[in-house]
């Protein structure tokens, strides 16, 4: 009989909680297979993984009811540390399981504690490094990785322990594209030569559609909908009611079915799919570019008021790890501007150079016509708004409310003006039904608002954000967006770090390309987005929109909005296609 992981009528209600988190749940995972499990922020998926690893009911308590049953074996009855060693599990957050000082003592540590014999420890230490392209970091400490890359030592840490499942709870939300692709490379290894099952939470819909086998989507604590990924992102509706990121192509091709041209099995959810469609549409005939509005690119080194100025910098790590080689950027007041590039670059690097988290090894700051080494980090604040990349890293009150009035409190702000100021960044938040709740109640996505909210209650002339959409489903993306949209618009300087090219697209203005500590591109959102080979070697991707629009037309301007583009061929090729 193959070997199985069921999900029996699983309920679970949290401590203290009034309605259940799952309701009912029945689901099945076959030997080999590769699950995908979507779904807003807070309709249960990352207590479904909890569940699978026991972790639900004996460390977190709550109410369970149903079962987990593993080859015909309930797992209620086991400890925790037992069903680990079937059925492993690699946390949103990376850094709440990473244990060792040194990469290869983390990796170490799961198989010492089942003790498994020294060499056979080196053994798989140096075979899951190798998988998670860790290699020769064996003698890095773990408190010097990138983000990234300790998600990365969060995977191979499970690895070593050999389970039969692993459940990976958002495992690629801090990786470049390349780290993303070397992730489900893994995967897709794994699954070949030992038919693991894999059980993957996930916001990227481009990453999983073409690999997954099976697609489970929960709204509301319950399975909304389940079957084949490409099935679930041909459907605009169904992917819209769901409340999932849509793959970019495939809303392209939606206004193509809107048009009366392809069947709704057709929508292409790929850059090359979408490409042979098109051209097939077009029987030979010439396609003609949007027309684009004549307005001029601005320049590359802004013209304006210089808010930032960057000369020369280089910041060295302990230990010789060269952060950033030179660095030269200038930023106007009042731009949108977007740092992209691999794990690593430098790109949080420089930005903690603007309020003296760190110190330059050598050049210089300027923040605000200010020399930033002459200025104490609290007098800097007062300038420059820094939203972690992990928003637990600055959360630390008892209330949300507290957690904004604690800013305001040490900016000196009388008491009248501190409430106006916490009213009016909770309303602009959402955060005002939550006020009176413990921040480590919410969930990530709701956390990563509270940092913004005791930020932007200080009024700065600058704000930077470390990955704002990372952990957030598709409608705390634009919620969160729409925030620092409108906070632009109002005159606030943005300054974002990012993996996530189509929020990129969707919004900055500007993008600055950071490879091995140097900045390797700079200019406006379109220009730089189809500048191909310089991305790839910074291990970045274009969006799908660009990619396909340099490919229809490699000499005119890249598109950067898939349902424009989407309208456009729809109007092109309902008249016939030709001029």
């Amino acid at each position: 009989m193959e070997q199985s992981l069921d999900v029996v009528g699983v309920s679970y209600r949290y401590p203290k909680a009034e309605a259940e988190v799952l309701h009912d749940v029945d689901l099945s995972f076959g030997k080999g297979s590769f699950t995908v499990v979507m779904g807003q922020t807070g309709a249960g998926k990352s207590t479904l993984l909890m569940a699978l690893n026991g972790v639900i009911p004996h460390l977190k308590e709550g109410t369970l009811q149903g079962r987990v049953v593993l080859d015909g074996t309930d797992l209620r009855d086991f400890r925790v540390q037992t069903i680990t060693e079937y059925v492993g599990l690699v946390l949103q957050d990376p850094e709440s399981q990473i244990l060792g000082r040194t990469v290869a003592e983390d990796v170490a540590f799961g198989p010492r504690n089942y003790l498994v014999p020294r060499a056979e420890i080196l053994d798989r230490v140096a075979e899951c490094l190798a998988h998670v392209q860790l290699t020769g970091f064996e003698t890095r400490e773990t408190s010097q990785l990138s983000g990234g890359q300790k998600q990365r030592l969060a995977i191979a840490g499970i690895l070593a322990l050999r389970p039969t499942v692993i459940c990976l709870d958002e495992p690629t939300s801090e990786l470049d594209p390349q780290g993303r692709a070397e992730i489900y490379n893994t995967v897709d290894s794994l699954r070949r030569s030992s038919e693991t099952t894999i059980i993957a939470v996930e916001h990227a819909s481009s990453d999983v559609v073409h690999r997954a086998d099976h697609l489970v989507i929960l709204k509301d604590g319950e399975v909304s909908w389940q079957g084949s990924p490409a099935t679930f992102f041909r459907d605009a509706e169904l992917v819209r009611a769901n409340l999932v990121k849509p793959i970019p192509l495939a809303v392209m091709g939606a206004e193509l079915v809107a048009a009366g041209l392809v069947g709704p099995d057709e929508v292409p959810l790929d850059v090359a799919a979408a490409e042979e469609l098109v051209r097939r549409l077009l029987g030979g005939r010439e396609l003609p570019p949007p027309a684009i509005a004549a307005e001029p690119a601005p320049a590359t080194a802004p013209a304006g008021e210089p808010i930032i100025e960057l000369r020369d910098l280089v910041h060295t790590y302990p230990g010789g790890y060269r952060g950033l080689a030179g660095v030269d950027l200038t930023v106007a007041r009042g731009e949108y501007v977007a740092i992209v590039g691999r794990n690593g670059a430098g790109k949080t690097t420089l930005v903690k150079h603007l309020n003296r988290i760190l110190d330059p090894t050598s050049g210089k700051v300027m923040v605000n016509g200010l020399d930033a080494a002459r200025l104490e980090p609290w007098e800097l604040a007062q300038h420059v708004g820094y939203v972690f990349q992990n928003p637990d890293h600055q959360i630390f009150s008892t209330t949300v409310a507290e957690e904004v009035r604690y800013g305001l409190k040490l900016a000196g702000l009388q008491a009248g003006e501190i409430e106006e100021r916490i009213d009016e960044v909770l309303t602009v938040t959402g955060l005002q039904d939550v006020r009176d709740e413990h921040p480590f109640s919410l969930g990530k996505g709701e956390r990563q608002r509270i940092a913004v909210a005791s930020i932007l209650a200080l009024r700065p002339a600058i704000l930077v954000v470390d990955e704002p959409t990372t952990g957030q489903d598709w409608a705390g993306v634009q919620a969160m967006m729409s925030l620092i949209d409108q906070l632009n618009a109002n005159g606030t300087t943005i300054l974002m770090v990012t993996h996530d090219i189509d929020v990129v697209a969707r919004h900055a203005r500007r993008v600055v390309v950071m490879n091995d500590g140097r900045v390797t591109a700079d200019g406006p959102t379109a220009d730089v987005l189809a500048r191909l080979e310089t991305l790839a070697a910074a291990a970045v991707e274009t969006t799908q929109t660009v990619a396909l629009s340099r490919r229809l037309w490699p000499e005119s301007p890249a598109q950067l909005d898939e349902v424009e583009l989407g309208r456009h061929l729809a109007r092109v090729l309902s008249a016939g296609g030709a001029r």
